[in-house]
């Protein structure tokens, strides 16, 4: 793209974009805002985008996509979850922090700045009410993670008035709940090591309530509720609701257990459809769905397997595709990996029974949100430098020019692509500080022209060398400034 053609570019999507936060404003006061993370949901394990009712059943969900959009082209900046969170709350690609490959322990310090703007810094900046709730995995304190102590700084250090979390993952270590800067219930400061996770590692042992696995979804979606019951009808607020469904253990609770057609993996699905049925449940009853604006979305890709005992190879043999038919899995470079269910809902604002072809990432949630209360992002050296406003494709709006001109996407082993309209560019070289390669196969450069080869079959580095050669050099080019937009 020549300075020229870039300029003119610029200038017809800025007219856009201000056309598109007058719209979005129009009525003056500033929707609510709900985002829900799921954890490990691949493209393809909901009805809405193409899964055969007879393996599993997501009404819930469903509903969200008829009455709003469902997007076939948005994307996880990361095939694996830290990067992703980090992403959506900041604006700005994880990899430009230290943590470029792989994801945080459970003794991991705060990874996002505290002087970094956050979604959630935000909009509390001009009135909103905010929580996070749900899988955390951003880190706690400074240094060494100590949860007998205050957890400072943590997520009411960057922007949210509430936190009620998971540490890390489902299933996770800590075997806790945090509540704002503390562990729920601890009782003392001894830490006496016992049992052993799904992992095969041992507890921490702190003194305090442990989880119950089967009741965690259910415990923190009522959290989530409750919260909302809570709030002050005149005040606008922001809810960060990330589940722990899906990601392993698979652990449905009575409610859902033997549901689904393809065993457990397919009922710990039907589990994150209740849980989202339920914040449904609460907008409408609170009368809060018509002035809300609510985005779906999953972290990553699903985790694929075909052989073995393990429940996603059963639900792989019983039928269940769960990243559709693209290629790769959570942690690999291909578009399983990344391409990630996208729901917006938004009653009077985004058209329903819609679809877009749109390529977003997560990471421009944060601008589009800024567009949606009309607040102007600071420069991109400054914050979510790696963020584009895509409230037009929200609204069903058209754009001469695509919204984001590049995306930018990194594996669990710090393999990078660059994608620029159809061709995407891999790098195929590992993270120089991972120590084991788990995915040797994905390494050496490649290119593919994802409108013709969308299960990235065909290597055509050698036949267009010069498309290779140039996206190679804008990935360098980004990396270099800091930023993207």
């Amino acid at each position: 793209m020549n300075h020229l053609h870039r300029l003119f570019r610029n200038a017809i999507l800025l007219a856009v974009a201000l056309a598109t936060t007058a719209a979005a404003r129009d009525g003056g006061q500033h929707p609510n805002i709900v985002i829900i993370l799921s954890d490990d949901l691949g493209f393809g394990s909901l009805n809405s985008y193409g899964a055969d009712e007879q393996h599993i059943r997501t009404p819930n969900i469903d509903r969200l996509a008829r009455e709003g959009r469902h997007f076939t082209d948005a994307n996880a900046p990361s095939s694996v979850c830290t990067p992703t969170r980090y992403g959506l709350l900041t604006g700005r690609y994880c990899w430009r922090t230290s943590l470029r490959h792989g994801v945080l322990g459970i003794t991991s310090p705060l990874h996002v700045e505290t002087s970094r703007l956050t979604i959630a810094s935000l909009l509390k900046s001009v009135g909103f009410r905010t929580a996070a709730i749900g899988k955390w995995h951003l880190g706690y304190g400074t240094g060494r993670t100590d949860y007998t102590k205050s957890l400072d700084p943590g997520p009411l250090d960057v922007g949210f008035d509430y936190h009620f979390g998971v540490p890390q993952n489902h299933g996770d270590a800590t075997g806790i709940y945090v509540r704002n800067r503390k562990a729920v219930g601890l009782r003392s400061s001894r830490v006496k090591p016992f049992g052993e996770t799904p992992y095969g590692r041992q507890f921490l042992g702190f003194d305090a309530p442990h989880r119950v696995d089967e009741n965690v979804m259910r415990e923190l979606t009522t959290e989530a509720v409750d919260w909302l019951r809570t709030q002050d009808p005149g005040t606008p607020f922001f809810l960060y609701f990330a589940p722990v469904a899906i990601h392993f253990p698979y652990t449905p609770s009575e409610d859902s257990k033997g549901k689904s057609g393809v065993g457990v993996y397919g009922d710990w699905v039907h589990e994150l459809d209740l849980s989202v049925g339920h914040i449904i449940h609460a907008l409408d009853e609170l009368r809060l769905a018509d002035d809300t604006l609510l985005i779906f979305t999953s972290d990553n890709g699903g985790v694929l397997l075909t052989d073995g005992d393990r429940p996603e190879a059963a639900a792989y043999r019983a039928g269940l595709h769960v990243n559709g038919e693209w290629r790769g899995r959570k942690h690999s470079i291909y578009e399983g990996g990344f391409r990630v269910p996208f729901i917006v809902r938004w009653p009077g604002k985004v058209p329903p029974r819609t679809a877009s072809m749109e390529t977003i990432s997560l990471v421009d949630i944060f601008a589009t949100v800024a567009a949606v209360v009309g607040e102007s992002l600071p420069p991109a050296e400054e914050a979510a430098g790696d963020s584009f406003n895509v409230l037009p494709a929200f609204l069903g709006q058209s754009s001469p020019e695509p919204l984001r001109p590049s995306m930018i996407v990194h594996s669990v082993d710090g393999n990078f692509a660059i994608r620029e309209e159809r061709w995407k560019y891999v790098e195929g070289k590992a993270s120089p500080t991972v120590r084991r390669v788990s995915r040797p196969d994905e390494l050496g450069p490649q290119l593919y022209n994802l409108l013709d080869d969308s299960g990235e079959r065909e290597n055509q580095v050698g036949a267009h060398p010069s498309i290779a050669e140039r996206l190679a050099g804008l990935l360098e080019t980004y990396r270099r400034q800091g930023y993207s937009r």
